[in-house]
């Protein structure tokens, strides 16, 4: 009988991985995580943190293994311990309950959906109806539509959703985006808008995140140069799954996302040459050395990066925690 001979270096098949870059953290998933380890630092745990800080297991995880415990609502939060708002951003009823306890709380709140809250409570206040574009139950979008009274914002997720708004030409209407949408997708939605209603308002500034647009433009440059493409990010990441979209539209259909190289299908890549890689904003580079790791085990592998632009934004943690 034939013995199969293992596989040895000079016997693995090739695969060129090229990486996306930007890819991974982003600013204010640094920030949010920085505010947790520091506040661990400064009181000791437990520190609480009301949902997942972001999303994304293997953070979540990390800073369970320091002291932090993730929890639903406030009602589990003991009043003599601290409590940090999730980067996702909350409704104003939760700092007012967390006050009403006197809880020392934190709001790790990134500041680019923070800008988004205050641009929606300036529409409010000046009398206009926002109408938001996003993902109906997501924590982003359950924070911002709790900046104003109920009944002030009216969400849409789609171009169709557009077609069923009942407001007439003459109403006062501004729109808002969560920051962590498809570019593509939000483009033609905000076409909708202002060619049903020319006279509605926008942002100054795009509410989409620099970090989902630079890592959407790398993908888009990768798609058209690889026979698969995997990003690495959680199923619950909204950043990370429009990832994978933007890669399909964009000339990749063999996309997919992983939260781990431990749950790659390997048998997918057989056959492939040049495999696209990127991470969603709160995956951190850990998990994609992880993947390389992974790859080398089973492959010969090149390693190329392809750089679209240069990120160098940073946020400060909370003055409170910075000494």
């Amino acid at each position: 009988m034939r013995e199969d001979k293992p596989l040895t270096a000079s016997t693995l098949p090739s695969l060129t991985l090229v990486l996306a870059s930007p890819r991974g953290f982003c600013a204010g998933v640094d920030r949010a995580i920085q505010i947790v380890e520091r506040a661990l630092e400064k009181h000791g745990s437990p520190v609480y943190v009301r949902h997942e800080i972001v999303h994304n297991r293997f953070v979540v995880e990390s800073l369970e293994a320091k002291g932090a415990i993730f929890v639903k609502e406030l009602d589990e939060v003991p009043d003599d311990r601290p409590v940090v708002f999730s980067a996702h951003g909350v409704p104003k009823s939760v700092p007012k309950a967390a006050k009403a306890r006197d809880l020392y709380f934190l709001d790790a709140t990134c500041p680019l959906v923070s800008k988004v809250h205050r641009e929606v409570e300036h529409h409010q206040e000046s009398g206009r109806t926002v109408v938001l574009i996003g993902h109906a139950g997501h924590p982003e979008v359950i924070g911002t539509m709790g900046q104003v009274p109920q009944g002030s914002v009216v969400l849409v997720e789609t171009v169709e959703d557009v077609a069923k708004l009942s407001f007439s030409t003459d109403d006062h209407l501004a729109y808002a985006t969560q920051t962590t949408l498809s570019v593509d997708e939000v483009t033609d939605i905000i076409a909708a808008l202002k060619s049903r209603y020319p006279a509605i308002q926008g942002p100054k500034k795009e509410d989409i995140c620099y970090a989902t647009t630079n890592r959407q433009l790398a993908v888009k440059t990768l798609a058209a140069q690889v026979d698969r493409m995997i990003v690495i990010g959680a199923p619950n990441s909204s950043n990370s799954v429009r990832l994978v979209e933007t890669a399909k539209l964009h000339g990749c259909q063999e996309a997919r996302l992983y939260p781990r190289a431990s749950e790659i299908e390997w048998g997918w890549l057989a056959g492939a040459s040049r495999l696209g890689i990127s991470a969603g904003a709160s995956a951190p580079e850990v998990l994609v050395d992880e993947l390389i790791d992974a790859c080398r085990d089973r492959f010969t592998i090149t390693v190329e990066e392809i750089r679209v632009i240069e990120e160098n934004i940073h946020f400060n943690i909370p003055k409170s925690l910075a000494s």
